[in-house]
């Protein structure tokens, strides 16, 4: 039988196991209607399952292994060290047990194991330590949590031998010691070195079944390697110069890979208010047949505005929202253009509107250096404005994200006043915050208690929305300006399919009582497609590499991009191309779409939807690789 300080290593990469074991059924359980529950699959679930948490336990451990093979036996067998050597085992199966209780609840609000989000919440700490203590019962469950902790090792010191085996003599050398040890760290080198290349996890075409045979901690350690995907090495290519000329037919680019639109007539001189709303799915609306009343106003506004109702977000993340609107680019695999440090000079909206004349803004009421926010937009053709900028005065409530959209839009309105004040035009990206958890928001506002959910995040929102442009009717600037009212992804990212489309499902209003018709525009569109609408509106005449058009006109061709940090689509003619990061593609027939489900047909890639596919987002991905989409490229001078 196993004896001395290797005991101890068996046993926690037995708790490790476990608990990662109870996760997982767990996981599935609150999944259940989701998850495919096969023999096969159940086989292949908790098969590949045990092999991840193993691999996980090799990297989690390597620090205890370390240490256990280089400690003398006078002080390993010292009663001090066993004391010692138990509280850390007891503080680090307390970290195993909140890790599997922390997956619960990112399972919760993504239905993924740990990812890209997970590692951008180690990052952005304040923020996230915040939102939790906010948003959970953290005293609460860390009580649970020291608890079920005390009663497994009291256990094992009462009922089992284990722990006597674990410090009785067994006369190794320190020879053989560190020759155990250095065979155990040779395994998480050797798992890296070969699984880390042929990820095992892909068993099923349901998301859920391959997210459950995962593991929550290695999922992090892989994505934090793999924060950055290159397009060439993941995804399905095709020659540069093919793509190119298959681009310019698409997009009707030149040879200089710019698109050039030339308008008759004088531009028209209007300001825009770009309102983006934090998280604001079609699914919570009553205009596309939500049932709840948790958006009378913009219902109602849907009525008075250019209202697109076939609208889709590029991605899941705020910054992919951003990224599309500002840069017209489809979602590139990896983070966010927003989030790279060389995001700087991009050829952006932003200064195509200084070139006319226009003073840009980007408005938020959080601290702008999250998600690299500031950054990105004061180095492409915006002055930032944020928490930092508003006075205690002008504070009236916030929690860790930002302050409440009230002041916000009162900080929008002071802005816009100044602006008029100066005889200046504006064009403000507001960025709203308080439709995302915790949910908290000013008592009295609406009939939902603050802190009680998504709803009431909803429709506090809706309510701030219209206090803002009540306001704003009173300003002498009103009558002259267009307001674009968009979301900047669905309120929640998990799904059965590979990308299902309902989720992606967003509004875009762009209202102007005095200078635009209402209408319903039903054309098939997504966030890049944005800015060059709106600037058609103004007509104006520009070039620029967007990929986007203006959706009112007539030769308008009807697609949306639609993606994740892996997964890219292309929806087209009722069909949705993927590729994805292997350097295959799948297309899927969608037979039916509700407001909160859709039903595909997976069928055999059509070549022209996976050529175009690849185009588009080859082309993108080589366009910002090569500095080709810079701004500087085409423009030395900025303006």
């Amino acid at each position: 039988m196993l004896k001395g300080r290797f005991v101890l290593i068996a046993l926690m990469f037995a708790i490790f196991i476990g608990v990662s074991f109870v996760t997982r059924i767990v996981l599935m359980g609150y999944s259940a209607s989701e998850v495919d529950m096969s023999i096969v699959q159940l086989v292949k679930i908790f098969g590949v399952g045990l092999l991840y948490d193993f691999v996980a336990a090799s990297y989690y451990f390597i620090p205890l292994i370390v240490y256990l093979s280089a400690v003398p036996a006078k002080i390993y067998y010292a009663k001090w060290h066993r004391y010692f050597v138990l509280a850390l085992l007891f503080v680090t199966t307390f970290f195993i047990l909140f890790n599997g209780v922390s997956e619960w609840f990112f399972w919760e609000e993504f239905g993924k194991r740990f990812n890209f989000i997970a590692v951008d919440y180690l990052v952005y700490t304040h923020e996230v330590i915040h939102n939790i203590l906010e948003s959970y019962p953290i005293p609460l469950l860390l009580s649970a949590i020291f608890l079920i902790d005390t009663l497994l090792w009291l256990f094992l010191y009462k009922k089992t031998n284990v722990l006597k085996r674990a410090f009785e003599q067994d006369n190794a050398t320190w020879k053989r010691n560190l020759a155990v040890g250095t065979t155990l760290l040779a395994l998480p080198l050797l798992f890296f070195n070969t699984l880390d290349k042929q990820p095992l996890a892909k068993i099923s075409n349901n998301i859920y079944n391959n997210e459950l045979a995962k593991n929550g901690l290695y999922s992090l350690f892989s994505a934090f390697r793999h924060n950055v995907l290159e397009y060439d090495l993941y995804y399905k290519t095709k020659p540069v110069k093919e793509v190119m000329k298959r681009l310019y037919e698409l997009e009707k680019m030149d040879d200089r890979h710019l698109k050039v639109v030339q308008k008759e007539g004088e531009e028209k001189h209007y300001n825009v208010m770009l309102i983006m709303i934090e998280s604001m799915s079609a699914e919570y609306m009553g205009i596309f047949g939500d049932k709840r009343g948790l958006t009378p106003y913009l219902d109602s506004l849907a009525e008075k505005s250019l209202f697109f109702d076939n609208f889709y977000a590029t991605g899941t993340r705020t910054v992919r929202g951003m990224e599309a609107v500002t840069l017209s680019l489809p979602p590139t695999p990896g983070r966010s253009i927003v989030k790279r440090p060389d995001c700087h000079g991009m050829y952006s909206a932003g200064f195509i509107f200084r070139t006319k004349g226009y003073e840009n803004r980007f408005i938020y009421g959080g601290y702008g250096y999250f998600d690299n926010m500031n950054d990105f937009f004061s180095h492409n053709g915006f002055s930032i404005v944020d928490r930092s900028d508003f006075t205690k005065g002008e504070e009236t409530f916030g929690n860790v994200w930002g302050l409440c959209d009230e002041d916000l839009f009162r900080k929008a309105l002071q802005k816009s006043d100044e602006s008029y004040a100066k005889k200046k035009l504006f064009f403000h990206f507001i960025m709203t915050t308080s439709n995302h958890r915790p949910y908290t928001y000013p008592d009295g506002k609406i009939d939902i208690p603050s802190h009680t959910g998504r709803a009431g995040g909803v429709k506090y929102t809706d309510y701030a929305i219209k206090e803002f442009i009540e306001s704003a009717k009173k300003k002498p600037w009103f009558t002259n300006t267009i307001f674009v009212i968009l979301a900047d992804h669905n309120g929640g990212s998990a799904g059965k399919n590979t990308l299902p489309t309902w989720r992606y499902k967003i509004p875009l209003f762009i209202y102007a009582p005095k200078l635009i018709k209402p209408t319903v525009v039903h054309k098939l569109s997504s966030q890049v497609d944005v800015m060059p609408t709106v600037m058609s509106l103004l007509n104006f005449s520009y070039e620029s590499l967007f990929y986007g058009n203006d959706i009112l006109d007539d030769s308008f061709k009807e697609r949306a991009f639609v993606g994740n940090y892996q997964k890219l689509g292309l929806f087209r003619d009722n069909h949705l191309t993927v590729l994805l990061p292997n350097k295959t593609s799948k297309e899927f027939k969608i037979k039916k779409q509700t407001l909160r489900s859709v039903e595909y047909e997976e069928i055999s890639p059509i070549p022209t939807d996976e050529t175009d596919t690849i185009t588009y987002y080859q082309s993108a991905s080589y366009f910002y690789d090569h500095g080709i989409n810079r701004w500087e490229r085409w423009h030395p001078k900025k303006p």
